[in-house]
C-alpha cells in the first residue's frame, strides 16, 4: 500500500478533509461521487505508480464538516478549486465521479491553469433541458430513507457484497467504502453513515435548476482536453435506474477539446468496477 497523508484544510467556510499519497510528476486531483468518500479510490490510486495523488472528501460527505442544506452543486467546485489554490496545484489532471465530474469542470472554470486535463467518469452534467425538469430542491429523494444505522463495518459490507450493485465492484473497494463510509455513532452505539442520508438527498435535490444547467458555461470555456467515459445509457425503461448512465450522450461535444468513450458493459459506478481501466485513463491524460 502506498503512503497515506491526511489533513485538514478551510475553504469557503468549511473544514474539509484532505488525502494525499505523496509521489513525484504530474500531480492527479481525485473527486468522488455523491453519497461516497475520497478513500473510495484507493485501488485506482494504487494503479498510478508513484505520481503525486490528492483527494477530499467533499462538504457533508466523509470526515469533512457537514453544514446544513441546502447544498448547490457549485460549492462542490468552488470547494476543489480553493483546496488546489492552497495546494499550489498547476496542471495536474483533474478526475472527477459523478458529482465530482461536475466539481473538476466547474473548478477548471474558475481557477485555469490547476488542472491540465480532465477524466470525467460518468459524471452528472445532464442535457441543458433536462435540469428544467428536476425535481424542486423540497422534493424528499429516495436517499432520504437510506439505513443510516449499522452494528460495524462489517455488517454493512455483509449486507451490500451480494446484492446490485455492489456485487459488481471489487470487493477491496467495497470495503474501503464500508469501513470509512462509517463513523462512530455520536449518540449511542454503533456506526452510522459519514454522509448522513438527509444530506445525501440534500445533495441530490441540488443538482438540478440554473445551478445546474450553468455547468454548461463552464464546459464551453474549457481549453484543455477534456476526455468523458459513459457508462451504459439511461433509456425511458430504465429512467429511474441509478446505475446506468446519467450523463448527456452529446456532453463531449461542448468541449473544446472534448473525447467521448462509450462502455456499455459497466454501470455508473465504472471507478468501482473496472478501477484498472480508470487508471489507465488517467495515466494516459
Amino acid at each position: 500500500m502506498r503512503d497515506l497523508n491526511l489533513s485538514r484544510l478551510r475553504a469557503n467556510g468549511v473544514e474539509l478533509q484532505l488525502y494525499e499519497w505523496p509521489g513525484t510528476g504530474t500531480p492527479i486531483f481525485l473527486a468522488h461521487a455523491t453519497g461516497f468518500h475520497a478513500r473510495c479510490w484507493t485501488q485506482v490510486v494504487e494503479r498510478l505508480g508513484n505520481r503525486p495523488v490528492y483527494a477530499i472528501d467533499m462538504r457533508g460527505h466523509g470526515l469533512s464538516d457537514k453544514p446544513e442544506p441546502p447544498y448547490a452543486w457549485r460549492n462542490f467546485g468552488q470547494d476543489v478549486a480553493e483546496v488546489a489554490r492552497q495546494l499550489g496545484l498547476r496542471d495536474a489532471v483533474g478526475v472527477g465521479h459523478s458529482k465530482g465530474g461536475f466539481a473538476v469542470v466547474h473548478a477548471a472554470a474558475l481557477e485555469p491553469g490547476i488542472f491540465r486535463s480532465l477524466l470525467l467518469v460518468d459524471p452528472v452534467i445532464m442535457a441543458r433541458q433536462q435540469y428544467a425538469r428536476m425535481g424542486r430542491e423540497g422534493d424528499e429523494h429516495f436517499a432520504a430513507r437510506r439505513r443510516n444505522s449499522w452494528a460495524s463495518p462489517e455488517e454493512m459490507y455483509a449486507s451490500f457484497v451480494k446484492r446490485p450493485p455492489f456485487n459488481a465492484w471489487m470487493p477491496e473497494i467495497l470495503r474501503d467504502y464500508t469501513t470509512y463510509g462509517l463513523v462512530p455513532n455520536p449518540e449511542g452505539e454503533g456506526y452510522v453513515l459519514a454522509c448522513p442520508p438527509r444530506i445525501e438527498a440534500a445533495v441530490y435535490a441540488g443538482a438540478g435548476g440554473e445551478d445546474g444547467a450553468a455547468v454548461y458555461e463552464a464546459v464551453e470555456s474549457l481549453d484543455i482536453p477534456v476526455r468523458v467515459m459513459r457508462a451504459r445509457p439511461r433509456t425511458p425503461e430504465n429512467a429511474t435506474d441509478m446505475s446506468s448512465s446519467p450523463t448527456a450522450p452529446d456532453l463531449a461535444s461542448f468541449f473544446k477539446h472534448g473525447e467521448d468513450l462509450v462502455f456499455p458493459e459497466h454501470s455508473h459506478f465504472l471507478p468501482m468496477e473496472a478501477p484498472d481501466l480508470v487508471a489507465r485513463h488517467i495515466l494516459e491524460l
